[in-house]
This record gives structure tokens, C-alpha cells and sequence, in this order.
């Protein structure tokens, strides 16, 4: 079963290890057996019990490799099929389970998917609901459903449609022996199959056939369906005409049903990169030798691998997940996992309202006007006839449409650097003091910050950041808060690895996840999931300080004092242990001056760019010539802020109970009595019952000066932009526009919240010349802290002041 549709051929021979060592062995085995009547099926050993192994690897053998097929002279299509099938219909699941990769992935996907729907439409697991599996063969799919949905139950109707005679007769044993009445089998060309022949009250005008012309001819068939979910395992590729499929299958789907596929493929990036519709093209590429060896391979068995069928499919249909995915079973043989919907769930070729809205351009106090992005996209789809991009097709509006395949996004290398939040974000709420009209933008480093603003329930979150995978950890944590009890929740956020992190992802986060973010978490699982990983706070750039530190715990012999440390009761113990053992370690000349200070290090492990460095070692500078006439070192001014930020942290504030940071990177993960506020139970709770709270949360990957630019003027209350500034050359245009930028985009009043490495930085005038009132609200003294972190040397909040005399917008720059 899930390898034959109507029209479809002989899939068997490719799963054999794409060698000819492997072929020829294969084949000699099964010659010698040829004597054995394999031409015939095979008893079963008992009722309803698959025949043995061996005997079924064997027939597998001769059927792939020996036996002729001549049935498509004589019966077509439907004879080639039963040519290659009659024999070994009894034996098809035994050698097929471990070779047709990501079945199960793909049923997951769709039954998350319809639970997510049937729960938000409130029908629970009543109601009418019609699954068509297309090429359904031996009925594998639709047992194997089992395990994610009650399929007699959820399921009304269930249309197993297969163009093969002997494996139909083999789906039909199959469900007679679960007791599933709702299954129909039917053995017919898919391009024949119409619902309404067999279900009262869909839309079609012909319910009844009463001749092949009044049914197939004179009545137009409707250009949507009733099915709520339609499936192909491993069809698609055999499928001589498949043109003529894929547009059947458009009237079968329901305008609001689900589609998946599942199949291989070989495809270049080259043909997608300039399709904004694909739903993401991670692991998409097959290199030249592959793609030809591959092609090659299979088409000796006439399975097609030319990228039109995955195209084609993606062109009639609107793409909602996909996964491009390798069989490492099998010579790591290119295959993919699609979940689709109808790309156009209205009639008109005018853009729809409701696609606006999704947008976000009208919705009340949203500060993004039209045209934008997003919008663009969507009308230059529309007007050529494409699918809407897939974030369209979400569950949800968080994620805002970007092009991932521009460099300013690839230059990260899909890895985030910060797996954590390097801000205090209960000092960020004291000082902002949000409440329900504030509409703020944040940049979202690892979302944390987010999440903690959104417990104050302001109007709107706008999260920022130019890199993607930082936007998917903020995606997870947001999907993880809705689809997740608190146990889990923690698990893989508080102690950053959860062993059931895959099946979690594909049957309960999936519906909440854009394509983009999905693929990306199914290809890095691992992090939550390896048995000997150290789980999610140690991946991201920011793991490299933390390696850093273990390998000079280790070299020095105080790894054992770390765990003390942590064990610790009092403040005074652990200011002991740090005195007396981890600081003359950490802070030792060997370790400064050969990693720490190095820009390489500062960057890659803490995200320290180059003009940040400078404005640290001209404090640095500032300092040491009011008491010395020697010129001091990148090493010297380095060690100083390292002392300056770490000293305070370890004798002032407690790290095991109070300081989630510093005990994140010294433990690998948080602790009950010590995480940021977002893992509390309490809020889990909020966030979760409180829909309204994540639903104004807008992700956007993008500059922040590109955001600010598409923002209406006034329609921001609040602006956090962590450490942004240092990145700037002092006095070039682009620090002048993002100040223009925030000035615009803020009411009067409006407070922008930012830190630097510096006391006083160049920026501040630049920010008061530009009609902002500075404050600076932290300047880190030695010996003491401004937050938690106390990585930075100030802290600042600007006001947008009123009656600035400025010329227009950007008149004081």
C-alpha cells in the first residue's frame, strides 16, 4: 500500500541498496531459489499474520529482479500492476517498513493538524470528516493512522482508492479483520473517483452516476471537494500522467482540508530559489551526482524522479509544512514531506480582506500599513496565478513573510547565537513599566525578553531580528506555550532536553509552527533528544564561552568547585569558592590573552562586534591614563571589563537561587527555584489560557531599521533594542536612520530602552540631537550591579519629547 495510485508502477526494485554489488547479490539469491514457487502468494503462517521474513525478503528478490512482467501488453496499466503485484501483494508491508521512510511523519503531521482544526471549530471528534488515501494498496496508511487519531471514530468516511486488484483484496482482508466499517475500498483510476458518487450532500450537481457521459461528461466536476483530508505515500512518482491527477485531487479536498504527500525526489536549488511559495527549501538541493544517479536508478523501474511532479503539486496547491529529508537506511535517497491546502480559499482574483487582515494592515492599532512586504508578495502571487506564500497558510499570524534565501538571513548559517536571553528582563519591566495600551517592539534575541513582556499584556509585540533561527527558538517557545501541558513546557526549556521532543514536535507543536521554523527544529531534534548531548544551552554561538569555561575548569582542576559553587547555601560560601578558586582560574594571563581577548572568540562565543570592542578599550583607555602613563592592551581592557562584570555577580548576588544567567551557563540548564519568569508554572498558565496575549505577538525577521521604516509614524509606545547600537560606525548614516527611524515610529512620550558596553555612548547625543530626552537609568560601578547580567556598562531609557524643533523627522541629525 502507500506506494500505488492509479496509474502507477512498479516501486519495489528501487528500494534495493542503489549498488550493483548489492543488486547482483540479491539477484543470485533469488535465482537460486528459483525452483521455490515464489511466483505464487505465499500462505500466511496463521490468521492474519504476515508471512515470514525470509520467505517474504525472497519474494521480494525474484519479484524485483527476475520475475518478467509483460501484464501492460495485455491489461494496461491495470495489468503492468498486477503483473509486478499478484505474487507478493500478501508480502508488500513486510518489505516495505523500514524502506519508505517518513509515512508515519506524514500521517502525524496531517492528524496534527486535524485535531488542531476540530479543536478550534469545537467538534471534538464528531461531525462529518472524509480522508480519500490515493493509492492506498495493502491499506497500511490508514491502520497506521491508529496510532495518532481514533480513525473509526474521527473519521466518517475513509476512500481507499488503488488501481491494483490484488492488493485492494489484501486492504479489504485488512479492515474486515480490524472491524472498521467506515473504510471503502475502492479499485478504480483516481482520475474516475468522485465523492459524491458515494456521499449525500456535497456540492456536486450529479450524486448518482446513471451513465459514464451524464457522470464524467455533461456534468462539470466541482473546483472543491468534501474530503477533509486526501493522502499519497510513495505514489506521486509513479504516476505516468500525474498532470491529470494533481488537478483531480483539486476537487476532491474540501476548501478548508488537508493534503500530505510524502515521496522522493532529486531537485537543484537553482529551480526553486526565486519561489517564495515553497514553504521553505532547507535540504531541498541533491547535489549533480545525486540527482543523476538517483534519476538513473529509479527510472529502470519507470519511477519518475523529474522535479515537475513536486513542482506541479506545489503550484496547484497552497504549502503549509515541508521537510526535505534523506533515507540513511538506503544510500541516504532524497525524500520530502508535504502538508498542502487549496491555495485559494476564496473565489475573487482580487486580494481578499480576510488575506489583508492576516497580514495584519488593518487590524486596529497595528502600526504596519499597506503596501508592505508581505502584501506585495501576496498580490504579485495572486496576479500570476501562484499560491500565496506559506505563511499565509499558518495557523497563526506570528510570523511575518520574509525571503529566506536572501544573504542577509543565509550569512547566520541556520544557527542562533544566543540560546538564551543576555538581558534581565524583570529589571527591563521596572524601568519600562508596560501596561495594556503599550504597543512595543523588541529585538528577539533568544525570546525570553518576549515572553516576559507579553506576561504584562501589553496591546502588541512587535519581535525583531535579522536572523531566522533566532525568530524559530522564539516560534517553538510561543508553539510549545499553546500546544503544551507545563511538564513538557519545562523539560525542554527549563532543563533543555526532552527524549519524546520529535513526536512532540510533529503530532502537538506542528499546527502552530510556521514551515520555515518546523523544518528547521525536525532537522536540529537532536538538541533535545541525544543521549549524549548536553541539550539546548549549549548549541547557538553563545556555546562557545560556555565550552570555554568547562575546558578551563578543567586544565586548572576546578570543575569540582563549579558544582560547590552551585550547591552553595549562603552568599558567603559562594563568595569563598570564587575568590579562592574559579576566578584565579578563569581570570589567569594564559586564558585572557589567548582567547578571551581575541575578536574571533568575543565574537563567535559572546556576539561582541568589532565597534562594540572599541568603544569597551577606549573607556578602557579613559580610565588608565587619569593613573598611568603606560598605554594599555586589548588584554588589559578586556580582563578589566571581565572583572568588572563577573566580580559584582559573584559576591553580590546568589547564583543557585537568584541568578538564572549565570547558573544556565555554569549548570547547562535552569532549576525550580531559579529560571527566567516565562518558566514559571504561573505564567505557563497565563500565557497558555490567555490566547489574546500570543496572538498580538508579530515576529519579524528583518533590520530593525527596516522594520522601523514600515511602521505607521506614532503607533509604537516602546522600543527595547538590547545593545543594537554599538554595532554602528560612530556618526555613519545607517546609527542616524534607526534613530530617525524610532523617532518616527514612536508617539510622543514613547520610551526607547537600550544598553552599551560604554558609559557615555557616542549615540546619546546623536539621540537628543534627534528630539529625544536621555537618562541614563545604570552605570555599573565597580564592586557593584546594575541587573542581573551586569554585562554592560549603562543603561539607558530616551523619551520622545514634545514640541522638538527639529526639521521634519530628521531635521536635528
Amino acid at each position: 500500500m502507500a506506494s500505488f495510485s492509479a496509474y502507477s508502477l512498479p516501486l519495489d526494485t528501487i528500494i534495493i541498496y542503489p549498488t550493483s554489488l548489492f543488486a547482483g547479490i540479491a539477484g543470485i539469491l533469488s535465482f537460486a531459489i528459483g525452483l521455490y514457487k515464489l511466483s505464487k502468494p505465499p500462505s500466511r503462517d496463521g490468521p492474519g499474520q504476515d508471512p515470514g521474513l525470509v520467505k517474504s525478503f525472497l519474494l521480494f528478490c525474484y519479484s524485483c529482479f527476475l520475475k518478467p512482467h509483460s501484464g501492460a501488453a495485455k491489461g494496461g496499466q491495470q495489468g503492468a500492476l498486477e503483473s509486478f503485484y499478484a505474487s507478493q501483494a500478501d508480502v508488500y508491508d513486510v518489505t516495505r517498513k523500514r524502506l519508505l521512510k517518513g509515512r508515519e511523519d506524514m500521517l502525524a503531521l496531517a492528524a496534527a493538524q486535524l485535531r488542531f482544526r476540530a479543536e478550534k471549530e469545537g467538534g471534538g471528534a464528531s461531525g462529518r470528516r472524509i480522508w480519500v488515501d490515493v493509492g492506498g494498496g495493502t491499506g497500511w496508511n490508514i491502520e497506521a493512522m491508529s496510532e495518532f487519531l481514533n480513525v473509526p471514530e474521527f473519521f466518517s468516511s475513509i476512500y481507499l482508492v488503488d488501481f491494483s486488484p490484488s492488493l485492494c483484496q489484501v486492504a479489504r482482508k485488512r479492515f474486515a479483520r480490524l472491524g472498521w466499517t467506515n473504510v471503502k475500498v475502492v479499485c478504480e483510476d483516481v482520475r474516475k473517483f468522485r465523492l459524491d458518487d458515494y456521499e449525500d450532500g456535497l456540492s456536486s450537481p450529479a450524486s448518482t452516476p446513471t451513465s459514464p457521459f451524464t457522470s464524467y461528461f455533461d456534468t462539470q466536476r466541482p473546483d472543491h471537494g468534501g474530503a477533509d483530508l486526501v493522502t499519497m505515500s510513495y505514489s506521486l512518482s509513479m504516476i505516468p500522467d500525474f498532470y491529470s491527477v494533481i488537478d483531480s485531487l483539486t476537487s476532491l479536498l474540501s476548501p478548508h482540508g488537508i493534503i500530505g504527500v510524502v515521496d522522493f525526489y532529486v531537485q537543484s536549488k537553482v529551480d526553486v530559489a526565486s519561489r517564495n511559495y515553497t514553504s521553505g527549501l532547507v535540504g531541498r538541493h541533491v547535489s549533480y551526482l545525486g540527482r543523476t544517479f538517483w534519476r538513473a536508478w529509479f527510472d529502470l523501474d519507470r519511477v519518475a524522479l523529474e522535479p515537475a511532479r513536486r513542482d506541479y503539486l506545489e503550484y496547484r496547491f497552497g504549502s503549509m509544512l515541508t521537510a526535505n529529508l534523506r533515507n540513511q537506511t538506503l544510500g541516504s535517497i532524497p525524500y520530502y514531506i508535504w502538508l498542502g491546502c487549496q491555495k485559494q480559499r476564496f473565489s475573487s482574483t482580487s486580494l481578499p480582506r480576510e488575506t489583508i487582515e492576516q497580514i495584519g494592515s488593518l487590524e486596529p492599532g497595528s502600526p504596519y500599513p499597506s503596501p508592505c512586504k508581505a502584501l506585495d508578495a501576496a498580490v504579485g502571487n495572486l496576479a500570476a496565478n501562484l499560491p500565496l506564500p506559506s505563511f499565509f497558510y499558518q495557523n497563526h499570524d506570528w510570523r511575518i513573510f520574509y525571503e529566506d534565501q536572501l544573504e542577509k538571513h543565509t550569512q547566520f548559517n541556520d544557527e542562533y547565537i544566543y540560546a538564551f536571553t543576555w538581558e534581565d528582563s524583570q529589571v527591563d519591566k521596572t524601568l519600562l513599566n508596560l501596561g495594556p495600551d503599550d504597543v512595543v517592539l523588541a529585538i528577539t534575541s533568544a525570546g525570553d525578553n518576549i515572553l516576559s513582556y507579553a506576561l504584562e499584556s501589553p496591546a502588541e509585540i512587535h519581535a525583531v531580528d535579522l536572523n531566522p533561527a533566532q525568530n524559530h527558538l522564539l516560534e517553538l517557545k510561543v508553539a510549545a506555550l499553546t500546544a503544551l501541558p507545563y511538564e513538557d513546557f519545562w523539560r525542554i526549556f527549563g532543563e533543555g532536553k526532552h527524549p519524546e521532543f520529535r513526536s512532540l514536535l510533529l503530532c502537538k507543536l506542528s499546527p502552530h509552527l510556521s514551515s520555515r521554523a518546523f523544518q528547521y527544529w525536525l532537522n536540529n531534534a537532536g538538541i533535545f533528544t541525544s543521549a549524549r548531548g548536553r541539550g539546548l544551552y549549549d548549541t547557538g554561538g553563545s556555546k562557545h564561552a560556555i565550552r570555554v569555561f568547562r575546558w578551563v575548569a578543567r586544565i586548572f582542576g576546578c570543575r569540582q568547585a563549579v558544582e560547590q559553587l552551585l550547591a552553595t547555601q549562603t552568599l558567603a560560601e559562594q563568595r569563598a569558592i570564587w575568590q579562592s578558586k574559579i576566578r584565579p582560574a578563569l581570570f589567569s594571563r594564559l586564558v585572557n590573552s589567548l582567547i578571551v581577548s581575541t575578536e574571533t572568540f568575543l565574537w563567535a562565543a559572546l556576539g561582541v562586534p568589532r565597534n562594540q570592542l572599541a568603544m569597551i578599550e577606549a573607556d578602557h583607555t579613559t580610565t588608565t591614563t587619569t593613573t598611568t602613563t603606560t598605554n594599555p592592551s586589548r588584554a588589559s581592557a578586556i580582563h578589566s571589563y571581565m572583572a568588572n562584570t563577573l566580580d559584582p555577580i559573584a559576591t553580590t548576588t546568589h547564583i543557585a537561587t537568584t541568578n538564572p544567567y549565570y547558573l544556565v551557563c555554569l549548570a547547562g540548564r535552569y532549576t525550580p527555584r531559579c529560571h527566567p519568569d516565562y518558566l514559571d508554572p504561573q505564567a505557563h498558565a497565563r500565557l497558555a489560557a490567555a490566547a489574546t496575549a500570543l496572538d498580538r505577538l508579530h515576529i519579524h525577521t528583518d533590520e530593525l531599521a527596516a522594520v522601523l521604516a514600515r511602521a505607521r509614524p506614532a503607533s509604537l509606545t516602546v522600543a527595547s533594542i538590547m545593545d543594537s547600537m554599538d554595532w554602528f560606525d560612530p556618526g555613519e548614516p545607517a546609527a542616524r536612520e534607526q534613530i530617525v527611524g524610532l523617532r518616527r515610529a514612536l508617539r510622543t512620550g514613547g520610551r526607547v530602552l537600550l544598553r552599551s558596553a560604554a558609559r557615555r555612548p557616542w549615540y546619546v547625543r546623536e539621540f537628543e540631537a534627534g528630539g529625544f530626552v536621555a537618562e541614563r537609568v545604570g552605570e555599573r560601578v565597580p564592586g557593584t550591579v546594575i541587573d542581573r547580567v551586569n554585562m554592560y556598562a549603562s543603561c539607558w531609557v530616551l523619551v520622545k519629547a514634545e514640541g522638538w524643533t527639529g526639521d521634519g523627522e530628521g531635521g536635528g541629525l
